[in-house]
């Protein structure tokens, strides 16, 4: 059953520090909360990064190393990527986008054409040239406190990059096998909604991230109500209060968009989507359940066939 939306002074409780829902096509602000706040804005800073890189048209499929300057001795943050790993450009772009990859996302940086200083010029040009005026980035990763944004600037992001198929697509792949130059990891998308099939969200580009000063943050573009939205998340408490914030404010801006019986078939999807996910994971659950009992049935005829017989005198 899903709860009523709850509003306070006719608006949603929003528990994050900022929020900003706006029309990806019309730029009508559907949401504000402090959305010109500077804040720390950790891995949504991957966005940029992908953008520029793309746009230095560098060979997707030239392998990179993972070297000791990839490393994060900032916060020490753990990486899959061991140094001495090999991968392409393009492999490097989606772990990156898709797990927020600390160390792929340096590499991408540190082999920029001129090196990461030129990378990280290049981002702050990039801000300047989106009407990003109270942005600044220091690195490619968002692992420095010192990649601030606002909310109305990050939405200016999300809008120029949602139009690119790469960054939409590597952002929102669910998982990924990696291949890392003769051995493949297992990758999941960072961002929970992603990872659950969307729930009925229509999310076509996200971002997510999290330190100590940046707090939870997320990002994303998606279809609610027949209407391209960009939504902008800052400096959540927890992982769990972001997704209720994000929540709270897809079924306001479902309502705001086209009233009472938009929210009533969005509340009636997200019931069916749940279902269906219900019903895929007990199949699953099943098949992995007759595949366990029938290994259990041959492992035991194969025990049996194998003990010596009983002779008579």
């Amino acid at each position: 059953v899903v709860p009523p939306l709850q509003l306070v002074n006719g608006e949603p409780v929003i528990k994050a520090s900022v929020a900003y829902v706006v029309d990806q096509e019309s730029g009508q602000v559907l949401f504000d909360k402090n959305e010109d706040a500077v804040r720390p804005i950790a891995s949504l800073t991957k966005l940029m990064t992908s953008l520029v890189v793309l746009e230095a048209k560098q060979p997707m499929d030239e392998v990179l190393t993972i070297t000791d300057d990839d490393v994060d001795r900032l916060r020490n943050s753990r990486s899959r990527l061991r140094v001495g790993t090999t991968l392409t450009r393009q492999e490097a772009l989606q772990l990156a986008l898709m797990s927020s990859e600390n160390r792929a996302a340096h590499a991408l940086g540190r082999t920029y054409p001129g090196g990461l200083d030129r990378m990280v010029a290049t981002m702050n040009a990039k801000a300047r040239q989106l009407g990003m005026n109270s942005t600044t980035f220091v690195d490619p990763t968002g692992l420095s406190n010192a990649n601030k944004s606002t909310a109305r600037d990050v939405a200016l992001l999300v809008r120029a990059t949602a139009n690119n198929p790469l960054i939409a697509q590597y952002s929102t792949t669910r998982r990924h096998a990696a291949d890392l130059g003769g051995r493949t990891l297992q990758y999941i998308n960072s961002n929970r909604l992603v990872r659950n099939g969307n729930d009925g969200w229509g999310i076509f580009l996200q971002e997510n991230g999290h330190n100590e000063e940046a707090g939870r943050c997320l990002t994303m573009a998606t279809r609610l109500a027949g209407r391209n939205v960009i939504m902008v998340l800052l400096d959540a408490e927890s992982n769990g209060n972001r997704v209720s914030d994000a929540e709270r404010l897809r079924r306001w801006t479902v309502a705001q968009i086209g009233g009472p019986e938009a929210l009533a078939a969005l509340d009636t999807e997200r019931a069916n989507t749940r279902k269906a996910a219900a019903r895929e994971a007990a199949e699953t659950r099943r098949v992995a359940s007759a595949r366990k009992a029938e290994s259990r049935k041959k492992s035991t005829a194969v025990a049996r066939k194998a003990e010596p017989k009983k002779t008579t005198t």
